[in-house]
């Protein structure tokens, strides 16, 4: 290699060091900018001269195979992983703009926070995730955290059970370590072409367990609940915000002749969903919390979704503490009663902030009456 490409080699390794050593999620270069780190949510440009069109070029193509330059000069658009000894691994985005190329460069964690880091209920986490077989659902909307929650159940698996875990994710966000389990993750788009293309050959790869970053439509929740009904333990995201929302929004996935079918399916393979919503924290150390609405199916909830009684959901979920379920508005009391959010961010996000008044008092609407000093 060339003494300039060992030299622009070097510079781009040195920027990808500097987005680990501040724990910034992303490295992003534009011509014309300075480089720009994506820190807890903020960006923030480096103290660096404006990028020339030239030199962005020569810091991207330094970490390019050949191959793979061909590949972007020809599409425009290219996506690959890229690992730095020592620093870690980044999923890196090459694209054009205004006929000059940028790059977004993502680092993936591999510091995977517990339950108890992450303030989520851990008993019932636990649980959830170390059912044998089925269908687990985390849903929420976009940058709610389902990402880092499923990791943690990964790795909680990983750390307690011996089994093969494969994972389908676009992209990879957290670095699984082999522990008891053995993970195989693959990233659409640089391990595999397609959500489809991994899903028809993931149960022949021989798993115990299946994780599937989003359940985007019906060949991909089909293909999820076919793994769960063949003995495999598979967990998904779905961009839904609650749980009864969640489950009207698998029926709506397929057209109404199949969704007797589906439901039937869900009937015997659903475990359990968790839908999370993240709430700025108290303590600006932590940033921000997730308030989680968690259903277990249990026979109620069963009977309930075989009879097309779903209206009826969210109230089995209100009653059924003892199975490790909570609304959203119990999530929220116990964040005000643990200080972990503030009262008044807490009402702002309740579903019905007259119910969680009167629960932070020690009132609770039950069915209609009034149970005070619970």
């Amino acid at each position: 290699m060339p003494d300039s490409e060992n030299a622009h080699l070097t510079e781009m390794e040195n920027l990808l060091r500097m987005a680990a050593k501040y724990k910034a999620s992303d490295l992003h270069l534009k011509t014309g900018s300075s480089p720009y780190l994506r820190i807890h949510a903020n960006v923030r440009s480096l103290d660096m001269e404006p990028l020339p069109a030239e030199k962005v070029k020569n810091l991207v193509y330094s970490i390019l195979r050949e191959e793979q330059i061909q590949q972007f000069e020809e599409t425009g658009d290219l996506d690959l992983a890229y690992s730095v000894a020592g620093v870690g691994r980044f999923r890196v985005n090459v694209f054009k703009q205004r006929g000059t190329i940028s790059s977004a460069l993502r680092r993936v964690n591999t510091d995977i926070p517990s339950f108890d880091e992450l303030n989520l209920p851990r008993e019932t986490m636990e649980r959830m995730s170390m059912y044998m077989n089925g269908l687990v659902i985390v849903s929420g909307v976009t940058g709610s955290g389902k990402s880092t929650s499923l990791a943690a159940m990964i790795e909680y698996i990983n750390s307690n059970r011996k089994c093969h875990i494969v994972t389908i994710e676009d992209p990879i966000e957290y670095l699984h370590a082999d522990n008891k389990a053995f993970i195989n993750q693959r990233e659409v788009g640089i391990d595999v072409e397609s959500y489809h293309t991994a899903l028809k050959y993931v149960v022949r790869q021989d798993p115990d367990v299946i994780l599937i970053g989003e359940l985007r439509d019906e060949e991909s929740f089909q293909a999820a609940l076919s793994a769960a009904e063949t003995g495999h333990l598979v967990f998904g995201t779905l961009h839904s915000s609650t749980c009864a929302q969640t489950f009207s929004r698998i029926l709506d996935l397929f057209p109404s002749n199949r969704q007797d079918q589906i439901r039937q399916g869900l009937v015997f393979n659903l475990r359990a969903i968790m839908s999370q919503r993240l709430l700025p924290a108290k303590d600006e150390k932590i940033k921000a919390v997730p308030a989680v609405e968690i259903l277990i199916v249990n026979p109620i909830l069963r009977k309930l979704i075989s009879e097309n009684e779903d209206e009826k959901i969210t109230d089995v979920i209100r009653g059924g503490t003892e199975d490790g379920m909570q609304d959203f508005t119990q999530s929220l009391c116990h964040l005000v009663k643990s200080g972990l959010v503030e009262k008044k961010i807490a009402m702002a996000h309740a579903p019905q902030p007259e119910a969680l008044q009167m629960l932070l008092q020690g009132i609770k609407i039950d069915e209609g009456r009034t149970i005070v000093g619970v």
